[in-house]
């Protein structure tokens, strides 16, 4: 407000004047000294003086002038970076000085960021504090709390009394930026840091003219606890110490779009448990590694560009390398870096370039500098590998080898668990590695991956932990999404499976994989999709399609257009896959069929810097089975190559977009794919079709909906779903995940682990004593079944060959344990090595014959119907949790008991719609613990609380308790509770009211009705 007069206010209320003072008071207390300054020219000779003390200088008016001039050119993104920066003034006698006008802890400052450098205190940061500056500009206006540093004005308080919305005080900044900021010198476009308060809620955001209310954020402890109540904001923010640090490294100028961002506090802690854990290396001459778990949408790139800038400030740091596992990433991300600063880095096109960079050459055309002679190198880690592993690249280097380097490794959970995380630790010899992902590998979703040991190669399952070590920083997506900093989402199963005379499938009976590749399915599910698209996407974002194999796609593919071909959509449909070079002209799909449902895997690549695909995500759909079996649908595709496929939907796409992309050479291939993310993330493709592409690592905040036929589990479900709930306006409220497969309880075990802060990291390792018995039994029976590999050839039918296939996998998931133990041999166990290589020759040409089970069961496609209905909706609800909550007493062990638990307790803790609930579903879990009541009895637990409440409340306030349940049953027959009048609630008690006692009473009452329908109506529905 611009008058200090207040509207009335309720007796015993805080006035907004009140709130101001105390946080001045607060404010002087942690450091700041107090000053009235009223106006802009007492604004600029506070500035004078301050300018002259913190840089030991004496200025004439005239010079002080002309430095003025100099504060008051450019834009608000000018002047952020003017504010890391010095000013120079021109002396009368000629001579020139410069002004430093934020002393910082950054490379860019000079000395400590508390007490100035070398502890002279003359040049430590000065904070100062007053209140009602008025600036004349279009309009006058008069500011509520401004803070000082070194005279300028770089943070700036709105407060707005109890009660008000702080949507108020952020609309008022608005006003002001329009009509004032820019006045009377300028002065004010300064400001890095604005806060907004009305006392029990606090948030703060950066300078930024184009962010609306929703683009505001809490500020919280370690533990990602909101710190809302503003002397508990004041305390932990609003210290000199801590606005050093936030304004002079952790305000991030977006070079693209010239605007400045500020770190969320989970981005912050993240960043300073990764610079700590450097410095005391440093310190202590260790190199202790670590990772970041961040859930994805919640900018890790971000983070680890200010982890990245920061770290390459150290002086003993010799270089930092930021390593992504794909070429679209190498290249999204050094977009994404050049964005914060630009030309701070410029990705590497070859393994030649990346060795340029570390010794410094120039590349033809360029200087050293352009050619990016710096310590920050973005990198694939396939080029990486090349470097540390192939003779020629690795002898120029050897030097090096010994330098402090830092890596930062982007979406850790995807590629690091092999042969390359292990060449790159053995040559760089001191080096710290950091690992950021949005999915760690947990004990529960970690899989067997094969890691080369000298000349062996070794099975190993690890986890995140194993590689990174400590876990530094966890915010998980229950935090997020309470936060508002992602989407939640709204999960739909779809489909049914009858017999033609109504009755159910036996699932077990029919060949499952034929079934779901049917083209009489997919056309119902795309039939789906064209009816629901409008209504899921709003008419104005747009989706993906992820199925479960090439051929697969390709059949929705040609579906979909010839549904448009007949008039049926006018859809924009896009499609991008990665082909086998050699591979059979028959299209054979990679369904696992199951009862319990369907597992595509898509099967590791090996390093192609010349093929397409590179690009592949390998293991987006892994799953913790060491062995599954694969069978081929029985839907014959055209003889063609999915190559060619590729090249004809190319070709529709070059007739639609006016392009000219092709598979024929590597470059034109992955301009297509930058071409369709690009025209996906601006929403010109309106359904993008997948196998594993763009399922990770790909952030399009116009895309809404993901349409799912395919099996995912753990992380590879929650990267998928998470392509739809980036944030894009106040329409967009969650994302839309469209389940044409039965993925319930993967979904209910991958949020569940990725909502657990205190997951199982450590993988228990069966004892190898076991392990070698097991594998002897296994052996003595196959040996009875085939005595030598060429007896193989020899079983009388197909029954004995099916359990030959059956015994030999027994045999090589043991091999793949005991390869984790350094001092396996399998000649200590009967068999050499040569002797299982010729067996499981004899397996896979077997097994392939085959084709999975030889008494295949009967096509049944003429005599089952699909219907695509609306089986199941999830959101993250009461509902949610007590299904849950039924899952946690079904675990078999205590510690899985424990652990569901916990997952339990994270999700009340974050979900904001569960707060109100949180006593009552705990004091619930806590009699089911007891044994006082079963799982299932929530709905009678809730009616007795919720009659214990009525009657607590109607005696605490002295209502008439049949009044007072009546009215709760209109509530829950839909009456709103703002709609209540004073006169209904004052008829509801019995004590007597005077005029002054009812301004207190009826609104306490209220209160508590409110709570009361939001822990016992609300949401139970």
């Amino acid at each position: 407000m611009n008058a200090r007069t207040q509207p009335p206010t309720q007796p015993n209320v805080q006035s907004e004047a009140q709130l101001e003072n105390n946080l001045i008071s607060q404010l002087e207390k942690a450091g700041f000294e107090k000053v009235v300054i009223n106006n802009a020219q007492a604004l600029k000779a506070n500035l004078k003086r301050q300018l002259e003390k913190v840089n030991q200088i004496t200025l004439t008016d005239a010079e002080f002038e002309r430095v003025l001039v100099s504060l008051e050119k450019g834009s608000i993104f000018d002047k952020s970076k003017r504010l890391k920066s010095k000013v120079d003034v021109v002396h009368e006698d000629g001579s020139v000085s410069y002004l430093t006008l934020l002393f910082g802890d950054d490379a860019e400052g000079e000395g400590d960021a508390d007490c100035g450098g070398e502890g002279d205190n003359a040049r430590q940061n000065h904070f100062q504090v007053t209140n009602q500056i008025t600036i004349n500009g279009k309009y006058e206006n008069r500011y509520d709390v401004t803070l000082l540093v070194n005279g300028l004005p770089l943070v700036q308080i709105e407060l707005k009394r109890r009660g008000i919305e702080m949507a108020e005080a952020f609309n008022q900044i608005k006003r002001y930026d329009k009509h004032s900021f820019g006045a009377e010198g300028a002065l004010f476009h300064y400001i890095q840091l604005f806060v907004i308060s009305n006392g029990v809620n606090t948030k703060y955001f950066s300078n930024n003219r184009e962010l609306s209310y929703k683009q505001t954020f809490h500020w919280t402890d370690v533990n990602n606890q909101k710190i809302n109540e503003l002397s508990a904001f004041a305390h932990a923010f609003l210290t000199p110490s801590h606005l050093t640090k936030m304004l002079s490294r952790y305000i991030v100028q977006n070079e693209s779009g010239k605007f400045l961002m500020v770190l969320r506090p989970y981005q912050f802690y993240a960043v300073e448990a990764i610079v700590n854990q450097v410095t005391t290396a440093i310190a202590n001459n260790t190199c202790e590694n670590g990772y970041i778990w961040h859930t994805t949408g919640s900018g890790k790139t971000l983070t680890s560009f200010k982890t990245a800038q920061l770290l390459t400030q150290l002086d003993e740091i010799d270089r930092v390398l930021f390593v992504v596992d794909r070429k679209d990433l190498d290249y999204q991300t050094a977009k994404e870096f050049n964005a914060f600063l630009k030309g701070c880095v410029d990705s590497t096109d070859n393994t030649k370039s990346l060795l340029n960079q570390f010794l410094g050459k120039a590349e033809q055309g360029k200087t050293v500098n352009e050619n990016r002679n710096s310590k920050l190198i973005v990198t694939t880690l396939q080029k990486l590998n090349n470097l540390v592993t192939k003779p020629h690249y690795k002898k120029q280097i050897a030097d090096i080898a010994k330098q402090r380097m830092v890596f930062i490794f982007d979406e850790c959970h995807r590629s690091q668990f092999g042969e390359t995380h292990q060449n790159i630790t053995e040559f760089f010899t001191h080096a710290q590695l950091f690992g950021f992902t949005g999915t760690p590998i947990f004990a529960d979703n970690a899989t067997v991956k094969k890691v080369q040991s000298g000349n062996a190669a070794k099975n190993q399952k690890k986890t995140t932990k194993d590689l990174f070590g400590q876990r530094l920083h966890s915010y998980v997506i229950v935090d997020a999404i309470r936060d508002d900093n992602v989407l939640p989402f709204a999960i739909e199963y779809y489909g049914k499976l009858t017999q033609k005379d109504g009755a159910d499938v036996d699932v077990s009976s029919i060949d499952i994989g034929e079934f779901l590749s049917s083209p009489a399915r997919i056309q119902k599910v795309c039939e789906h999709i064209i009816g629901i698209h409008g209504f899921k996407t709003k008419h104005q974002f747009n989706a993906m399609l992820c199925v479960a194999s090439v051929p697969d796609l390709i059949t929705y593919y040609d579906t979909l257009k010839a549904l448009k071909a007949e008039g049926q959509h006018k859809l924009n449909i896009a499609t991008i896959f990665s082909y086998d070079t050699n591979e059979e002209e028959e299209f054979e799909g990679a369904n696992t069929d199951q009862a319990s449902g369907i597992s595509d895997k898509a099967k590791p690549l090996a390093v192609n810097e010349v093929s397409p695909r590179y690009l592949t995500d390998v293991d987006n759909a892994d799953s913790p089975s060491s062995v599954k079996e694969v069978h081929s649908p029985k839907v014959h595709s055209p003889k063609v190559h999915s190559r060619e496929k590729l090249d004809e939907f190319i070709s529709d796409y070059n007739q639609t977009f006016g392009t000219a992309y092709s598979t024929k050479d590597t470059d034109s291939f992955y301009n297509y794919y930058k071409d369709v993310a690009k025209r996906t993330k601006a929403g010109e493709i309106d359904i993008l079709l997948v196998v594993n592409m763009f399922l990770t690592g790909f952030d399009a905040p116009g895309l809404n909906t993901i349409y799912v036929d395919k099996n995912l589990n753990y992380h590879g479900l929650v990267q998928a779903f998470s392509r739809t709930n980036r944030l894009n306006g106040t329409v967009k409220s969650h994302g839309n995940v469209m389940c044409y497969r039965n993925l319930k309880s993967a979904a209910d075990e991958a949020f569940a682990l990725f909502s657990n802060k205190q997951p199982i990291e450590h993988i228990e390792v069966p004892d190898l004593g076991e392990l070698a018995q097991d594998f002897r039994t296994a052996l003595d029976a196959l040996k009875n079944l085939a005595p030598d590999v060429q007896s193989v050839d020899e079983l009388p039918d197909e029954a004995a060959q099916v359990q030959f296939i059956k015994q030999f996998r027994i045999l090589m998931r043991l091999k793949n344990q005991l390869e984790t133990f350094s001092d396996f041999s399998l000649e200590t166990l009967g068999i050499s090595d040569q002797e299982f290589v010729d067996y499981a020759s004899k397996y896979s040409d077997l097994a392939r014959e085959l084709k999975g089970d030889p008494n295949e069961k009967a096509s049944v496609l003429a005599d089952i119907d699909f219907e695509l209905e609306l089986l199941q909706r999830d959101n993250v609800n009461v509902s949610y949790i007590l299904h849950l909550i039924e899952g946690m007493f079904d675990e078999p062990t205590t510690e899985a008991k424990t652990q569901k638990r916990q997952v339990i307790a994270n999700m009340l803790a974050t979900e904001p719609s569960l707060h109100s609930k949180r006593k009552l579903i705990e004091d619930f879990i806590a009699q089911c613990e007891a044994g006082l009541t079963q799982a299932q009895d929530f709905a009678e637990f809730v009616a007795e609380q919720k009659q214990q409440e009525i009657a607590r409340i109607a005696l605490e306030e002295s209502l008439d308790k049949e009044k007072f349940e009546d009215m709760v049953a209109d509530i829950e027959n839909g009456l709103k509770v703002e709609k209540l009048k004073s006169d209904d609630i004052a008829s509801l008690t019995t004590a007597k009211m005077t005029f002054k006692t009812r301004r207190t009473i009826l609104p306490r009452i209220a209160e508590k009705l409110k709570s009361f329908t939001e822990a016992f109506v609300s949401g139970f529905h």
